[in-house]
């Protein structure tokens, strides 16, 4: 016995019901974690776009055709703003909006009231296309991602292939050819969905689990105010790379910095201007080093920058740049950005102690503050 269309799709509704509540409750309220929550919201996109699909052959197919496809749409932009959100990149505005519009404006334009398939080229490609991107982002997670993540990627880029397919099959013979109706129609599709739909959701709780833990080590990892790495985390991450000659090439630099006459900052213009100063310093040393780079908050005003590879020259130059860009910040109400003070300490060997080099790099600034501060020594300079 082969089951209808309409009988599949109550199935899949059902299905996709059921799962709504169960990974809402074990997944999203557990973990609070935002792919858990994008899967959710994915999950019901599903169940009300094959719902609208279920007045196929009424008098309301001319507004739920279209909106069945809008539905199914925007459930394939939930899966992959959920694949993105993994790697904290927020989905893209455009894709809740223009993906979605065009899928109604085309199934608009195609005759919804007798066309069960109206707008179904530009519907497939969208749903492609959705959930090919979901895969990709799903294969850029980095390799100490959970290795669910892998079959994740896996079942999203056959679902983007197979729906890739069955608009080829349709734009060659129609909605009534012999290879789309056998082998890409809707009773297919739904059972193809289904089994997947399965297989991925229990998938979601692993990343969904994944996601919250690594969350809770970058709160735990971070500097409150700026977002630097805290004193903790940039003593522990600093003696994990210098013991990484692959990373560190066997030499580089740290630098160590301070803002000059900090106290004064807050006693002429108040603490919130001296957290606005901490906060532009921060900013002025990530857009300045590297991705790869260390940056920490050491203690109070105090900061410090692991460069790997780097010369005591090119270390000279990050502190440079770094004081240029707080200079050109903008302020208001008359605030003045306090100037910086920079020890710097290289290192060239196999194996580094981190707080040595901080000590030469302290040192060093202790110099750079007896001169007149807003400059830079070096410890390799020093008597």
């Amino acid at each position: 016995m082969v089951l209808d269309t309409a009988t599949l799709r109550i199935a899949f509704g059902l299905m996709a019901l059921v799962l709504v509540f169960l990974f809402y409750f074990s997944a999203y309220r557990v973990t609070r974690s935002p792919y858990s929550g994008w899967w959710c919201l994915a999950l019901l996109f599903f169940l009300s776009g094959s719902a609208c699909f279920l007045l196929d052959g009424t008098a309301h197919q001319v507004w739920a055709n279209p909106l069945g496809n809008v539905l199914l749409v925007h459930g394939g932009v939930a899966v992959w703003a959920g694949a993105r959100s993994l790697r904290t990149v927020p989905p893209p505005k455009w894709a809740f909006t223009g993906i979605p519009l065009a899928t109604l404006v085309a199934s608009v334009l195609d005759d919804p009231a007798t066309n069960t398939w109206s707008g179904g080229p530009v519907f497939l490609a969208a749903m492609s296309l959705t959930i090919g991107l979901a895969s990709r982002e799903l294969w850029r997670l980095e390799p100490g991602y959970s290795r669910v993540r892998i079959p994740m990627a896996v079942a999203a880029g056959g679902l983007s292939v197979f729906y890739l397919l069955r608009w080829v099959a349709f734009m060659l013979e129609g909605q009534h050819g012999p290879v789309f109706q056998s082998v890409f129609g809707s009773a297919v599709t739904t059972l193809v969905t289904m089994v997947l739909l399965v297989v991925v959701s229990f998938s979601m709780a692993a990343l969904s689990s994944e996601q919250q833990t690594r969350a809770l080590r970058v709160v735990a990892s971070r500097d409150d105010l700026t977002g630097l790495l805290n004193r903790k985390a940039f003593l522990e991450m600093a003696a994990e790379q210098l013991a990484d000659l692959s990373i560190t090439k066997g030499s580089g630099a740290l630098v160590l910095a301070d803002l000059d006459h900090f106290k004064s900052v807050n006693d002429t213009y108040g603490h919130a201007a001296g957290d606005l100063a901490l906060q532009t310093f921060a900013d002025a040393c990530i857009a300045t080093v590297r991705p790869t780079d260390l940056v920490g908050r050491y203690g109070g005003e105090e900061f410090v920058i692991l460069v790997p590879g780097a010369s005591a020259e090119r270390a000279e130059l990050i502190a440079e740049s770094i004081s240029n860009r707080l200079a050109a910040a903008t302020t208001a109400d008359g605030m003045e950005m306090p100037t910086a003070s920079y020890g710097i300490s290289t290192y060239d060997g196999a194996s580094t102690d981190v707080e040595r080099l901080i000590a030469s790099a302290d040192a060093a600034l202790y110099m750079a503050k007896s001169l007149g501060r807003n400059q830079t020594a070096r410890s390799d300079r020093l008597r």
